[in-house]
């Protein structure tokens, strides 16, 4: 269809097969083989040159359209090649929110400004959004076991430690670290601890320092918990991003014996997983975590 393009915008055979480089032989070969294809005349002789049919002006009209189709093509698939444009969708959870997804972001558009950025907070099933195809790049707490997913490389990002969280004026407020054993006979708030990888982290270091926590309030988030810790009805054990602001009725003590953590790991969609961009933001939450 180029052939014919260029055909009907010279106004000969002999005059395109001078433009593109070919015989004009090989030029009305060509033009043979898509009129057999097309089933009806594309060219008429006019004088010593020839001019486009009515089916041949159509068919000339829409390689430029094709043309000019394709090399836009290209430009995007380079773009996107280069990470200058896309789309990232990217799945977290609810702390993460605070104060390790924000500045990874900001510095990303910062560097990445014309790549957008589809950002959700899901708590549960984001790695199988990304097993789906629904999501890019997902940031979630592992328990005991790194899960395996098919078309996804886990990387590891940060082992997030836990602090204990008193009320002002207790006893061990003027401790530091704290021992978790010296917390064995408190009351408890939980802070937003559904069943997962975060109930088994905990499970794991209440075990190590050999008792089983008396839970007073089931909180639903860190900050709902720190509130009930100010008011005295216990004590909790909050990870560090859920700290990064800390209520005024509260202390903030680390832990030893042992220190609880949760394994934060990032899920990347390996279809993605290579491209500039998607680095781009890996570097950039990576920064964040402070790895």
């Amino acid at each position: 269809m180029q052939v014919l393009r260029a055909v009907v915008t010279s106004g000969s055979v002999s005059a395109a097969a001078t433009n593109l480089g070919y015989t004009p032989s090989a030029i009305s070969q060509q033009l043979s083989a898509l009129e057999r294809e097309a089933g009806i005349s594309l060219l008429e002789k006019v004088g010593r040159g020839v001019r486009a049919t009515p089916a041949g002006m159509l068919l000339s009209e829409r390689a430029g359209m094709l043309s000019e189709l394709l090399h836009t093509t290209e430009t995007e698939l380079a773009d996107l090649r280069a990470g200058r444009t896309g789309l990232l969708r990217v799945r977290f959870f609810q702390s993460a929110s605070v104060a390790l997804i924000p500045p990874a972001v900001a510095k990303f558009r910062a560097e990445r400004p014309e790549v957008q950025l589809d950002l959700r907070m899901v708590e549960q099933g984001a790695l199988d959004q990304v097993t789906g195809g629904e999501a890019d790049v997902v940031v979630l707490v592992v328990g005991r076991d790194v899960p395996g997913a098919r078309g996804v490389r886990m990387l590891h990002l940060v082992d997030e430690p836990y602090r204990v969280v008193l009320p002002r004026g207790h006893p061990l407020c003027d401790e530091e670290p704290v021992d978790l054993a010296q917390l064995s006979g408190e009351s408890w708030i939980h802070g937003g601890l559904a069943p997962g990888p975060c109930t088994e982290s905990l499970t794991d270091a209440f075990a190590s320092a050999g008792f089983a926590p008396a839970v007073a309030v089931e909180a639903d988030s860190p900050q709902a918990a720190q509130g009930f810790v100010a008011a005295g009805l216990g004590v909790s054990l909050l990870p560090r991003l859920g700290l990064d602001i800390v209520h005024p009725g509260v202390v903030v003590r680390t832990v030893r014996n042992p220190e609880p953590v949760r394994r934060i790991y990032v899920g990347v969609r390996e279809a993605v997983a290579d491209q500039p961009a998607t680095r781009a933001l890996l570097t950039a939450l990576f920064d964040s975590a402070g790895t």
